[in-house]
């Protein structure tokens, strides 16, 4: 998530709040190295924000944990206090049991904020300030786990490998293969491309094939653009060259939602934007409604809560669009292409998930429009009264979706997870209904 650093550093606070209340690491299982159920949190300066800002916010959010939430903080990478702490690696090496071991044992390992120990359900909490990383994998057509560690131990920095690579071999068991998981610590210094081909070349040496790759987050696209220009060797390659990148720049000031760009997109003869989007669109509207109430009643915070589900569904309009497209993208993959099954399942999980999503955001929204109906005069009601409505249909539309989308699911845990969230969000929609008709107090 991205905003201004106070925004940003409560966001993250929660989202700890949230993990500490839900995640026991006692029962937790899993292949990828972490010492807590928030194991790690980076704060990346973006934009109009320097390393420093990171850093200062780092040691904000790791005393508020340490003091508000009884977990011990790490610091680590520009943030780190001492050298030893500096990388990530360092702090999980041998996971939470080793780590409490040398707090144990080792005074050089008291946490920089919190308790001497772990917690006893959500360990530690490693927080810092770095620049932009790279979480880029690479999967491998076999299913031995120490060929794909010997090749990431061959590839990483830390064995003489690419400077500001880090790379480990992990197991995908539900998926029956091995992956080099990497991290690009600077791609400018190791860009994309140098490290896939790294992974080709000592792949080839362990006489395994590669299955495909993957990104885990998101990537800038400057990154990119040095993997078309060294894909083509295209040595004068200039960013402002493409397309969208010159559009964007001349549009940039009349930049904006157009109402009537969506009518006409929604109107074309094409699947996107369909249903999904025009309910979010239709559960924003009820929610800035709800603002509109909320402010002339003086209902400060129904207003602040209204605000954020109307950008939540706003986004919302995009990510239905967005999910319907990765559906048709993987169903064209290869039907003896491993990776299919995978992307498919996943795909399809998002395109019920967003619809559910937006009738779950459009209930709340209507419960919040109620309150204010309450405070508000008579002639104010009745677009109040609108609102809910609105949000009531923007719902049932959403649900509809999310339930004819979810018979696609293959997966169980994603199958009962979905249907027990349209059970909730059902019940959430019948009693915003009887909201709709039920006289202010």
């Amino acid at each position: 998530f991205i905003g201004p650093p106070e925004a940003v550093g409560e966001a993250a606070l929660r989202a700890i709040r949230v993990a500490t209340n839900h995640i026991d690491l006692r029962r937790h299982d899993g292949v990828h190295p972490r010492v807590g159920a928030t194991d790690v949190v980076p704060f990346v300066p973006i934009q109009g924000v320097t390393m420093d800002d990171c850093v200062g916010l780092a040691n904000q959010v790791g005393r508020r944990v340490g003091e508000e939430l009884h977990i011990p903080v790490f610091l680590y990478e520009r943030a780190a206090r001492s050298p030893v702490r500096t990388r990530l690696e360092s702090i999980r090496q041998g996971g939470l049991s080793d780590l409490r071991r040398r707090m144990e044992r080792d005074p050089a390992w008291a946490p920089d904020y919190g308790p001497a120990l772990p917690h006893e359900t959500a360990g530690a909490v490693v927080i810092g300030a770095r620049p932009v990383l790279i979480a880029f994998n690479v999967n491998l057509r076999s299913t031995s786990l120490a060929a794909a560690q010997s090749i990431a131990k061959a590839i990483r920095e830390s064995s003489g490998g690419l400077p500001s690579l880090k790379a480990i071999g992990v197991e995908l068991k539900s998926r029956g293969m091995v992956q080099v998981a990497m991290n690009l610590t600077n791609y400018h210094v190791t860009p994309l491309h140098a490290a896939f081909q790294a992974v080709v070349r000592e792949a080839a040496r362990e006489g395994v094939e590669i299955a495909g790759s993957e990104f885990i987050g998101l990537v800038p696209q400057e990154a990119l653009h040095q993997v078309a220009a060294a894909s083509l060797q295209c040595a004068a390659f200039d960013p402002t060259q493409i397309l969208e990148h010159r559009l964007k720049t001349a549009t940039s000031a009349a930049e904006g939602f157009s109402m009537s760009q969506f009518l006409n997109e929604v109107a074309a003869p094409k699947p996107t934007p369909a249903g999904g989007s025009v309910s979010a669109l239709v559960a924003a509207l009820a929610a800035s409604l709800g603002v509109m109430g909320a402010r002339l009643t003086a209902r400060g915070e129904e207003e602040a809560e209204l605000l954020r589900a109307s950008a939540r569904l706003y986004a919302l309009i995009q990510a239905d669009m967005e999910a319907y497209d990765a559906v048709t993208v993987a169903g064209k993959i290869p039907k003896d292409d491993p990776e299919r099954t995978h992307r498919l399942e996943t795909a399809r999980h998002q395109a019920t998930e967003v619809p559910l999503e937006i009738a779950e955001v459009a209930c709340a929204a209507g419960r919040v429009i109620h309150a204010c109906r309450a405070l508000a005069r008579p002639a104010l009601r009745s677009d109040l009264t609108v609102a809910i409505m609105l949000a009531a249909a923007a719902a049932e539309s959403g649900l509809h979706t999310a339930k004819e989308n979810v018979k696609s699911l293959k997966t169980m845990n994603n199958v009962k997870d979905c249907d027990a969230r349209i059970e909730k969000a059902t019940r959430s929609l019948e009693e915003l209904r009887a909201l709709c008709y039920t006289p202010p107090s």
